[in-house]
């Protein structure tokens, strides 16, 4: 997007991100969870800015698990309403795909809820196919893992073992 810039997400981030985060579908974390990931994947974590320093959107990330389930994971990609539908997601997207390629990652992945169409679709136009779903992933919602193959993890890692899994599944599954 013209005069938006990618740059790493700061911890004073959190101080200027109520216009990204008001949303029902946008999870807000304890200040804690936020501080994890910019001390163990600061590289994964971005945020997309205005000239004038508007926080317009972010990604937390990580970059976990071994061997042929090594790979990038999305944990939120949050636009603020007056920047979206203009390639911002696709954008931090396309960054963390980048990062994980380069890493040695096999896939990426992410978790939805079932019912959000308009996420599903969005993601479905960059690359992601429905992976497994999980039963009660969000408390009241099932949720839906999706993955997109990056070229050393070719199409095997686009076929799961079983198609519905518990969260409890999930756990052992990335401890990999």
């Amino acid at each position: 997007i013209p005069g938006m810039e990618t740059r790493p997400f700061h911890i004073d981030d959190l101080f200027g991100f109520n216009n990204v985060n008001f949303d029902p579908y946008t999870a807000t974390y304890s200040p804690t969870f936020y501080y994890q990931y910019l001390c163990h994947w600061p590289e994964y974590c971005d945020a997309s800015q205005t000239p004038s320093g508007v926080l317009g959107g972010y990604m937390l990330n990580k970059f976990e698990g071994r061997g042929v389930h090594l790979h990038g994971h999305v944990t939120a990609v949050t636009i603020a309403p007056l920047y979206r539908r203009l390639g911002l997601a696709r954008g931090l997207m396309h960054t963390l795909e980048r990062k994980s390629e380069a890493a040695g990652g096999h896939f990426v992945d992410l978790f939805v809820r079932c019912s959000n169409d308009l996420a599903r679709g969005m993601y479905a136009k960059l690359g992601y196919h429905d992976y497994r779903r999980i039963l009660d992933y969000y408390g009241d919602e099932d949720g839906m893992e999706l993955r997109k193959a990056l070229p050393l993890g070719g199409t095997d890692c686009l076929s799961p073992a079983k198609d519905v899994i518990s969260p409890s599944e999930l756990e052992n599954w990335g401890s990999l």
